[in-house]
This record gives C-alpha cells, structure tokens and sequence, in this order.
C-alpha cells in the first residue's frame, strides 16, 4: 500500500526587480499588480507596472510592444484590462519576461508558505509495509531549493 503527501508551495509576494532608480538611491522596485494599456490605430503596447521601494517611481516592464490587438485572446485582453492579480503575477515571474526586458529579479526577496496536511508520527513509524511519498507543487520558479 502507498501513502502520498502534497505539499504545495505558495509565494507570498512577488520577486523584486534589481535596478537602480532614477530618482533615489534606491535600487529595487516591486510589482504594482497593474498593467498599462496603450493603444495606437491597430497596434497596442502593454506593461507591467513595478514601482520604486523607495519613492514609488514608475518604471513599467514591457510585457507586449506594437503588436495587433487581434493576436491577443479576449480572454487575455480582458484579464490585462481587469488589472487581474494571478496574471501579474505570472509575468512577474516570468524569466522570459525579465529576459525581454534585460531585468534581473532578486528572487531571495520571495517569500514563500507551504500548505500541507499534518502527518502524526505514529502513522509514520507504524507504516511498516507502506511506502509514502511526498508530491511539492510549486505554481512559480524562484530558486527554491
């Protein structure tokens, strides 16, 4: 007989982004959660929105440039323009996204909970002829080891 355990590993914020700012010492901005839609004639250009630690200047991480509004499904569109959290999040920790954008995130900055169901230790040290296995599920990569 075998038992199976899921652990599921939630980040609690999103990795900041390294780059200096230009109006502060500082050099970290953090994800607003927001986008910004701009469209011209046919053609629409659409960011990530990140914001200084410091003095919360703008600095917005290309996320689409000049492209047609047709090659964006509706349902992608209508998430961009919702401001939709779990789809930020998602380009916030794109490693492509970063690499477009020449960006390098500080991914020591996320933190991170893990969800799982408690194990008595009795039920381990009877399980004699049971083989248990545990299953780590993690929706984002930031070099969790």
């Amino acid at each position: 007989m075998s038992i199976e355990y899921t652990w599921v590993i939630k980040a609690k914020n999103t990795p900041l982004l390294k780059k200096k700012c230009n109006h502060c010492d500082s050099e970290r901005f953090h994800c607003s959660d927001k986008f910004r839609l701009n469209a011209q004639k046919k053609n629409i250009d659409i960011w990530l929105i990140y914001r200084c630690v410091k003095c919360h200047h703008r600095y917005n991480m290309t996320v689409f440039s000049r492209i047609r509004t047709e090659s964006i499904s509706k349902e992608i569109f209508n998430r961009l323009s919702a401001n939709d959290t779990d789809l930020a999040w998602e380009y916030a920790f794109s490693r492509e996204t970063r690499r477009k954008n020449n960006a390098e995130a500080d991914l020591d900055s996320v933190e991170y909970g893990i969800q799982f169901d408690e194990v008595p230790i009795e039920q381990i040290i009877s399980g004699d002829d049971e083989m248990m296995s545990f299953t780590i599920k993690c929706l984002f990569e930031f070099n969790l080891r």
